[in-house]
């Protein structure tokens, strides 16, 4: 009987640590993909730096809004366990 719980915990400690490692990739591939987007858009339409900008400030707005959203979930499936 012992096991199954420290199955369960060993479980809910790894999906932990996936979801925390999963931040900080969050936080970098966010604003990556806004330069890439924003240099794109920036060469099709010559509006050189202003796309770029407002590319990496979305992107960077949505990882910050996913990472916020992650750690909340963390939090409640913490609560939920305990």
């Amino acid at each position: 009987m012992g096991s199954s719980r420290d199955e369960r915990d060993l479980y809910r400690t790894l999906r932990q640590v996936g979801t925390f490692t999963t931040i900080p990739l969050l936080l970098a591939a966010g604003p990556l993909v806004g330069f890439v987007i924003g240099r794109f858009l920036d060469r099709q339409f010559q509006t050189a730096p202003w796309g770029l900008i407002g590319a990496i400030l979305l992107g960077l707005a949505a990882a910050i809004r996913e990472t916020i959203r992650l750690i909340r979930q963390a939090i409640h499936e913490n609560t939920d366990a305990a």
